[in-house]
């Protein structure tokens, strides 16, 4: 881990397009600033990981359980099963 030193209104970056700046500081907080490529998502780590956990429950759903699920909710919503000849 590289550990650096910096003031408010001082900057860090990372490779050619990333650029942290220490905005605020009061007390024990530090509020940053973080200039990223849209491409580039940014998040806290907390939230990072409670995504990386839902991508990974998302992943272990058996795909027929998902397709009999979406079609029990489609119906569910009201929408019934069109017979050949009924108007859309």
């Amino acid at each position: 881990m590289l550990v650096l030193s910096r003031q408010r209104d001082e900057s860090i970056m990372i490779g050619d397009s990333i650029v942290v700046t220490i905005v605020d500081i009061r007390g024990d907080k530090v509020r940053l600033g973080i200039n990223a490529p849209a491409e580039v998502p940014v998040h806290r780590q907390e939230v990072y990981e409670a995504i990386q956990r839902e991508n990974l429950q998302a992943a272990s759903v058996d795909p027929n359980e998902t397709q009999q699920l979406s079609g029990m909710t489609a119906r569910r919503g009201g929408e019934q099963p069109r017979s050949k000849g009924q108007p859309h």
